[in-house]
């Protein structure tokens, strides 16, 4: 496998720019003629619309701006694509960011593609999943599983720390979680039942179901917001992260649901998404999900209506960041967050107390009418 040293960035087939190494260490980026001419800022805030070569930092992406950082595979997805490479025996610390792009190629999340695109598989999907359950447990333990390749082809695009696939089911597309070895074997129905209190707390998430198992309760899976139907074609959403939005990193807990708020504003210039954000992080302090960093909000551009909206939510299930507190603080309290700091953060917004204390009463005894503890 040759190592790439230049890409073409993509989008619903238009060549967006070009990504270049630069002095070994960074990836350069500069938008084409063309999508200068029609075309929108893909990372507002650190790659406008200009003409001109843009130099990333070396840090938080490894010389890469967030915006293609966050193509790339992490956690599960990035184990996949190291074991696969060392399976074809290809040393993965020889291969920068630009290879691990043109590995992803037209499969990753949002709907940004690279050119060239590298193939390190030729394989059909296969859908039993307690039989790629074990399989990801294998991989878990350094093993090396006779359906590697399959396991790639569904999950190698893919980020987080738990096993999933991505993959096809009534003619739409899905991704489902299997537990880690970390995870107790019914964490797929608890999730399931978080998707199901939050959608009762009147969160947008995308459909969710618990697929079925022999093994365990059973796995979880949710339909993608990256891609949809129009026409009878499949469309691709251009999508960024926060972490990827303002290049932080998601690994150490840097946020405050104020910055958040600021930043939906700012972006959205919509104060409805603005209450959105609002009533998620209600949600996330009230059920105890506090693994809510950067990489766990993200934001979609409508290019028709030439505006971002925050996207469904998701990763939405009981959990602990550092030290076992929120990875983003509530008004500077991230061990034990309650109703007032979350009110404080509404009303330094701008949004009306009232609503703040309506919508926080609203979540707060949803969650407990679930009494999500049990699970």
């Amino acid at each position: 496998m040759n190592k790439i040293r230049k890409l073409d960035v993509i989008y619903d087939g238009r060549i967006i720019g070009t990504l270049a190494e630069y002095k070994k260490l960074y990836a350069a980026f500069a938008y084409s003629d063309d999508w200068l001419a029609d075309g929108f800022s893909i990372s507002p805030f650190q790659l406008p619309l200009q003409k001109k070569v843009f130099i990333p930092r070396i840090d938080p992406f490894e010389g890469l701006y967030g915006v293609f950082a966050y193509s790339l595979p992490d956690g599960w997805g990035r184990l996949l694509v190291d074991r696969l490479m060392r399976q074809n025996h290809l040393n993965p610390h020889d291969y920068g960011n630009l290879s691990r792009l043109a590995i992803v190629g037209s499969t990753g999340m949002g709907a940004l593609s690279y050119r060239p695109e590298i193939s390190l598989t030729n394989v059909q999907d296969m859908l039993d999943y307690d039989k790629l359950a074990e399989s990801c447990r294998r991989v878990l333990l350094s093993e090396y599983p006779d359906d590697l390749d399959i396991l790639f082809n569904l999950g190698g695009s893919s980020g987080g720390a738990r096993p999933k696939i991505l993959t096809r089911i009534d003619g739409e597309e899905w991704m489902v979680k299997f537990p880690s070895m970390y995870d107790s074997p019914d964490v797929g129905l608890q999730e399931y039942r978080y998707s199901e209190c939050a959608r009762a707390c009147g969160i947008e998430m995308t459909e969710t179901r618990l697929f079925p198992s022999g093994n365990c309760c059973g796995y979880f899976g949710t339909k993608r917001f990256d891609r949809y139907m129009e026409d009878g074609k499949e469309k691709q959403n251009h999508m960024l992260s926060v972490s990827a939005l303002l290049e932080t990193s998601h690994r150490l807990p840097s946020m405050d649901y104020h910055t958040l708020m600021k930043l939906t504003l700012e972006l959205t210039k919509d104060f409805s998404e603005v209450e959105k954000m609002f009533r998620l992080m209600c949600f996330n302090v009230f059920a105890h999900n506090r693994d809510d960093h950067a990489k766990n909000f993200t934001f979609l551009y409508d290019e028709k209506q030439d505006r971002w909206k925050l996207s469904p939510a998701y990763d939405l299930t009981y959990s602990s960041s550092v030290g076992g507190e929120h990875a983003t603080t509530v008004n500077g309290n991230g061990c034990n967050p309650g109703r007032e700091d979350i009110l404080e953060v509404g009303k330094a917004i701008g949004l009306k107390l009232s609503s703040c204390k309506s919508i926080a009463d609203q979540v707060r005894d949803c969650v407990m009418e679930y009494d999500l503890k049990k699970l």
